[in-house]
C-alpha cells in the first residue's frame, strides 16, 4: 500500500511537517463536523421559525445570514482545532459531556434543551478531533486515512450547506406548491431533525469520551500521578457543573452563555496552572478563542433556540399546573 512519505528519508523536520499536516486534516473533519451541525440545525430553526407567525423576524435573521463567511468559519475552526493538543481537547470533551448529561437530567420529561445543539460546537470538534487522534494513532498510512476523512467529512458538509440555503430561499414556496421532494420530505419529516442531532452528537461524545481518557492516561507512568492530575480535576469539574446549572436560573439573558464559557475556561486553566503543562495553559487559550468564535458566528440561532426553549418550558409549566389542578 502507498503512503505519503514512506519514500522519504526519515527526518526530523520531515517528521514534524507530517505531524502538522495530520493536525490540520483532523481540525478539518472537526470543522466539517461542526459546520454539518449548524446547517441542519438552521433548517430545523428556519422551518419553525416559518410555521410560527409570532417567530417571522427571527425567520429573516436566520435567512439574511452571510453565507459567504461559512468558509471562513471552518477555515479559522481548523486552525484553531489544529494547535490545540490532545490534552486540552480531551478535557473540554469530558467537560462537555458531564454539563450535557447534568442539563439532559435537570429537563423535564419531555423537554429537551435546542440552546445545547450551539453549545457543544467546539466540543464537537474537539471530540472528532480526539476520536481520530486516538484511532489513528500508530497506523501505518494515517495521512490517508486523515485524506479520506476530509473528503467523506467536507462532502456532507457542502451537502448540508447547500440544503440550508435551499431552505431558507425556497422552502416557502416549495412547501405551499408541494413539487419539491426535498421541501416535501422537510415538511412531513422536519421535525424530526433534533431527535436525529441527538442520536449523532450521543454516538459521537461516546465516542470521545473514550478517546479523551485514553488520551489523557498515556501521559502517567504511574496510578498515583494520575491519581493527583484526575482527583483536582473531578472537584472543578463538579463545581463547574453547579455553577452551570444554577446561572441559567438566576438569568434568561443570552449573556449568561458568554459568561459561563469564561468561568469555564477559566477554572480550566486554574486547574492547568496547577497540575498541567505550559503548553496546556496556552492551548486553554486558545480554546476560549474557539469557543467565543463558534458563539458569535452563531448568535442568531442562539437567540432562536433560547427563546424556543423558553417557549418549550412554559408551555410545560402550565400543562404541569393545569393536570395538578384537574387531578386536586
Amino acid at each position: 500500500m502507498f503512503s505519503p512519505g514512506s519514500w522519504l528519508p526519515a527526518l526530523p523536520g520531515l517528521a514534524w511537517g507530517w505531524a502538522l499536516l495530520d493536525a490540520l486534516l483532523q481540525g478539518l473533519v472537526g470543522a466539517c463536523a461542526v459546520s454539518v451541525l449548524c446547517s441542519l440545525l438552521k433548517v430545523y430553526l428556519y422551518i419553525q421559525c416559518l410555521n410560527d407567525p409570532e417567530r417571522q423576524e427571527e425567520k429573516e435573521a436566520i435567512r439574511a445570514r452571510q453565507w459567504v463567511l461559512e468558509p471562513l468559519h471552518v477555515v479559522v475552526l481548523t486552525g484553531v482545532l489544529a494547535l490545540v493538543g490532545s490534552r486540552v481537547a480531551a478535557l473540554v470533551v469530558l467537560e462537555f459531556s458531564l454539563r450535557a448529561v447534568s442539563t439532559v437530567l435537570s429537563l423535564g420529561k419531555g423537554a429537551h434543551s435546542s440552546q445545547l445543539y450551539l453549545l457543544c460546537q467546539y466540543s464537537l470538534g474537539c471530540g472528532v478531533s480526539c476520536s481520530l487522534s486516538f484511532l489513528l494513532e500508530g497506523a501505518p498510512h494515517r495521512t490517508c486515512n486523515l485524506a479520506l476523512a476530509v473528503g467523506l467529512a467536507g462532502l456532507l458538509a457542502a451537502y448540508a450547506r447547500r440544503l440550508a440555503r435551499h431552505v431558507c430561499t425556497l422552502y416557502e414556496l416549495h412547501s405551499r406548491a408541494r413539487y419539491c421532494g426535498i421541501c416535501i420530505l422537510l415538511l412531513a419529516a422536519g421535525h424530526g431533525i433534533p431527535q436525529l442531532l441527538r442520536n449523532a452528537l450521543a454516538v459521537t461524545f461516546a465516542v470521545a469520551d473514550l478517546a479523551a481518557v485514553a488520551l489523557i492516561n498515556r501521559d502517567f507512568l504511574s496510578t498515583a500521578e494520575a491519581v493527583r492530575f484526575w482527583t483536582p480535576l473531578t472537584i472543578c469539574y463538579t463545581l463547574l457543573v453547579i455553577y452551570m446549572q444554577e446561572e441559567p436560573r438566576q438569568s434568561t439573558g443570552g449573556q449568561p452563555v458568554y459568561q459561563t464559557v469564561l468561568v469555564r475556561m477559566g477554572g480550566l486553566f486554574i486547574l492547568l496552572l496547577t497540575v498541567g503543562r505550559w503548553t496546556d495553559v496556552l492551548h486553554v487559550l486558545i480554546s476560549l478563542l474557539g469557543e467565543l468564535w463558534c458563539l458569535l458566528r452563531a448568535g442568531v440561532m442562539l437567540e432562536a433556540c433560547r427563546r424556543q426553549d423558553f417557549t418549550q418550558r412554559s408551555r410545560l409549566d402550565r400543562w404541569t399546573g393545569s393536570g395538578s389542578e384537574e387531578a386536586s
